[in-house]
């Protein structure tokens, strides 16, 4: 038997709640909670953009929870405002430090806290590594991605067969459950998986293939009895 879902929204209030507080780089007085249909639309201001992201991944990983809205501000404290070239200056330090991230094919510009990247990667999964370097720099508002992924010369059957084989040796996703369509460097996942942290890690497993640009996510995560 398949169920979407088992819990009420206010049950997955309560939960997205405790996890707020649990989780130690937010403050959950500064976030409210509304939940719909399973959907959990976050509002409120918190002090940092990582912040704002900790919240989102946080709610995403409340069992019964489908999908997040994330309204969340970001407004920086008087004593953490910093000028855009300082801003500028630990982005590229920390693109450098960076073993994963090719800083040199990376150029940015910072707006008003505003992190815009751009350039040519290997990889989508080099993407998210040069957007997780950059995620924790103080004062950072917002992140722009606008890199673009190199194309190298594979069909769309190497690149799902290359993603299928990744899933199959993962051996807590079950591939028969989880459709991989290619299309002009473009991967559409769909199908179920069993949590959040699951259907992440086959996000993430896709972003490793050569010739990804993106990924479309339409995987739906259900309990299974």
């Amino acid at each position: 038997m398949t169920r979407t879902r088992a819990k009420s929204d206010s049950h997955v209030k309560s939960d997205v709640i405790a996890e707020l507080k649990w989780d130690t780089r937010i403050d959950e007085t500064d976030v409210g909670v509304e939940v719909q249909d399973g959907i959990v639309t976050l509002s409120g201001t918190v002090p940092s953009y990582a912040a704002r992201m900790a919240a989102q991944d946080a709610a995403h990983r409340v069992w019964g929870v489908l999908d997040v809205v994330n309204h969340i501000d970001v407004r920086l404290p008087g004593s953490t405002i910093r000028t855009d070239a300082d801003i500028a200056t630990d982005v590229r330090q920390a693109l450098e430090c960076d073993v994963f991230v090719a800083a040199d094919r990376i150029q940015t510009t910072v707006s008003h806290g505003e992190v815009t990247l751009e350039g040519e990667v290997d990889v989508l999964r080099e993407r998210g590594d040069a957007w997780n370097a950059v995620l924790h720099i103080s004062g950072v508002t917002r992140i722009i991605d606008k890199l673009k992924i190199r194309r190298p010369s594979v069909s769309a059957d190497q690149v799902r067969q290359a993603i299928e084989d990744a899933l199959e040796r993962q051996a807590e996703r079950e591939v028969a459950q989880i459709q991989v369509v290619v299309d002009q460097g473009s991967v559409t996942l769909s199908g179920e998986v069993r949590s959040w942290p699951e259907k992440q890690a086959t996000i993430d497993a896709a972003t490793h293939a050569p010739g990804v640009g993106s990924v479309i996510d339409k995987l739906r995560v259900v309990s299974r009895s």
